[in-house]
C-alpha cells in the first residue's frame, strides 16, 4: 500500500516520509463487524510473510507453528495482518528504496526511525484497511517491542496484546552487540558510506559477520552444545583458519544466506531503532505510568528460561508495571533450552498457552466462532 504525499509518516526524529509504502500480507477473512483483526509484528530480520512462503526466495513462513488453520492465531477465525516495518527491505519504504527527490536509493540520507515510527506506520495501514479496533496485536522480540508501543500509543485501538521474548527497553549488552554488527558492516570496503546500492556493490562480508555475531545471541549454550558440541567438519584438524568445527560452518552459512535476503543499511537502521527503544524514557523511567491508559487492554507476556538476550527478568518487569497500572496481565515463563529463538520454534507450551489466552480473550470480546 502506498500512501499519498499529503499523508506523510511523521517521525520521532522530526523528519517525515512522503509517499510511504508498506508491504503487507493478510490471511483469513475480516468479519462483518470488522472486529476479528489481529496484527502480527515481526522481529528484526523477518518480514510480512508470517504464514506463507516467500514468493521470491521460497523461504518458509516464519511462524507456521502459531499462524494457520486450527492454530492459536487461527486464519479460519481471525483476519491476520502482517506488514514489513518501515525501514525494512521487503517492500516497505527503507534506505534501499528510491528517494523521489533524487531518483537514487536513500542510503544514509534516509531519516532515522524508531519503534514508535514503525507502529505509527502500522496504525496508518490498519486505519486504511477500515479497521477501527484490533482484536489483538501479537509479536516476539522486536515484534514484542512494537506490541508494547501499540499499548502505549493506541490503547483504545486494541483489545488484547501479546508480548513474547521482549523488553521495555534495550539493555546495554544488546546495544553493544548491535554496535559490533554495525561496525562490521561499516568497516566493509564495499559499504561505501552507505551508498553501495548506487555504486553497484554490496557489503556482503560485513553484513555476514554482523549476522553471525547476532545469531549467537539468539541461541543458548545448551542448544549449541546439543547441536554442535565440538564436532569437526571432517576427519582431523586442517591446521588452518578454515571452518574446522561444525559450529563455525553453521555460522558462516547463516551469514552467507542472510546477505542474499537482507539489506545492510536496513540492518543499521533497524538495530538503531531497537537501541533507541525505551518505553518509559518520557515518563521519568516509570513504566507503570506508560500503561495506565491501557488498563482495559488484556495482556499476556511470555519468556523463555534460556533466553539471555531478553531474559525473564525483562518480562517480569513489564508484568509488574502492568499490575501497578491496574491492567489485566498474564505471564508465562516457558522452560526451554533453545534460547531466544524459541519463540520461532515448535514450543508446545507456547502454542497451548497462547491458544488458551486467545480463546479466552475471544470469548470475553464476544468473538463467538459461529459469528466469524
Amino acid at each position: 500500500m502506498t500512501f499519498p504525499a499529503d499523508q506523510p509518516l511523521r517521525l520521532d526524529s522530526g523528519g517525515r516520509i512522503e509517499g510511504l509504502q508498506l508491504a503487507f500480507t493478510t490471511y483469513g477473512r475480516l468479519n462483518d463487524e470488522r472486529s476479528n483483526a489481529i496484527l502480527i509484528c515481526h522481529a528484526l530480520s523477518l518480514d510480512q510473510h508470517v504464514a506463507s512462503d516467500h514468493p521470491v526466495t521460497g523461504r518458509r513462513a516464519w511462524w507456521r507453528t502459531l499462524v494457520g488453520p486450527g492454530l492459536p492465531l487461527d486464519t479460519e477465525r481471525y483476519f491476520i495482518i502482517c506488514s514489513n516495518v518501515v525501514g525494512g527491505c521487503m517492500g516497505s519504504t527503507g534506505p534501499s528504496s528510491i528517494d523521489p527527490a533524487t531518483g537514487r536509493p536513500w542510503g544514509l540520507t534516509f531519516p532515522m526511525i524508531t519503534i514508535a515510527d514503525m507502529v505509527r506506520a502500522q496504525a496508518m495501514l490498519v486505519e486504511a484497511l477500515g479497521i477501527e479496533r484490533l482484536f489483538a496485536v501479537v509479536g516476539g522480540s522486536m515484534g514484542g517491542m512494537q506490541v508494547l508501543q501499540w499499548a502505549a500509543d493506541y490503547p483504545e485501538r486494541l483489545f488484547a496484546a501479546v508480548c513474547i521474548a521482549a523488553a521495555a527497553r534495550h539493555s546495554a549488552q544488546n546495544i553493544a552487540f548491535h554496535e559490533v554488527g554495525r561496525q562490521a558492516i561499516m568497516a566493509d570496503p564495499d559499504w561505501r558510506g552507505g551508498d553501495y546500492a548506487a555504486q553497484g556493490v554490496r557489503p556482503e562480508k560485513g553484513l555476514a559477520v554482523a549476522r553471525m555475531a547476532a545469531h549467537i545471541t539468539y541461541l543458548s549454550e545448551p542448544a549449541l552444545h546439543r547441536k554442535f558440541g565440538r564436532e569437526l567438519q571432517r576427519d582431523g584438524l586442517s591446521w588452518s583458519f578454515d571452518a574446522d568445527f561444525q559450529i563455525e560452518s553453521y555460522l558462516r552459512h547463516q551469514g552467507a544466506s542472510f546477505v542474499d535476503r537482507f539489506d545492510a543499511n536496513s540492518y543499521l537502521y533497524i538495530t538503531r531503532a531497537m537501541d533507541y527503544f525505551d518505553l518509559a524514557a518520557n515518563r521519568d523511567g516509570v513504566l507503570a505510568d506508560v500503561f495506565r491508559p491501557a488498563r482495559d487492554v488484556r495482556f499476556c507476556a511470555f519468556s523463555f528460561t534460556s533466553d539471555w538476550l531478553y531474559p525473564t527478568v525483562e518480562s517480569r518487569a513489564i508484568v509488574r508495571a502492568l499490575n501497578a497500572a491496574g491492567a489485566r496481565a498474564s505471564f508465562v515463563e516457558i522452560e526451554s533450552d533453545k534460547g531466544h529463538d524459541a519463540f520461532l520454534l515448535d514450543e508446545p507450551v507456547l502454542r497451548e498457552a497462547l491458544g488458551g489466552f486467545m480463546a479466552s480473550a475471544a470469548q470475553i470480546c464476544g468473538l463467538e466462532r459461529g459469528a466469524i
